[in-house]
């Protein structure tokens, strides 16, 4: 018989004391340099059931599934931290630049299309983590989103 799952925190906070321990740190570490490089006009929730910036639905309602367009997220998995960089994978050209920035600054990448999953703190490469977060200003994202869903 397998464990019940634990319930998801409504909050960024609890979800963070949550955390597996022994990924606490690493997720505490990665929220808060994505935090640090986070433009204005995102809004920090519980969103997916993780911590994670999305644009306001007061700012943008017209989204695929009437809830917020969320840019970046951030989980604490049993065995690695994923980072959903959705501004990121909305342009393709730009998902292979951050792959081989990353591979470069770190010796390694291991990513699906916009997860970026971290075992270990060697594995971030802070700088261009804060780099990418903060180079997709909400009219960006939106712009880009529109751009996608128009095609």
């Amino acid at each position: 018989m397998s464990e019940p799952e634990a319930a998801v925190p409504d909050d960024v906070a609890a979800y963070l004391d949550a955390a597996p321990e022994q990924r606490r740190d690493l997720v505490r570490e990665v929220f808060g340099t994505v935090a640090g490089a986070m433009p204005s006009g995102y809004e920090l929730g519980m969103h997916w059931g993780m911590p994670g910036w999305v644009v306001p639905l007061e700012r943008f309602p017209d989204t695929y599934n009437g809830r917020p367009l969320s840019y970046v997220s951030i989980g604490a998995q049993k065995n690695y931290v994923s980072v959903y960089l959705m501004g990121v994978y909305s342009v393709p050209e730009e998902v292979e630049a951050f792959r081989a920035a990353w591979k470069a600054g770190t010796g390694r990448v291991d990513m699906g299309k916009s997860c970026l999953r971290l075992r270990k703190s060697a594995d971030v490469d802070h700088e261009l983590l804060a780099r990418t977060v903060a180079g997709m200003p909400v009219e960006r994202f939106l712009d880009t989103y529109q751009r996608i869903q128009a095609r």
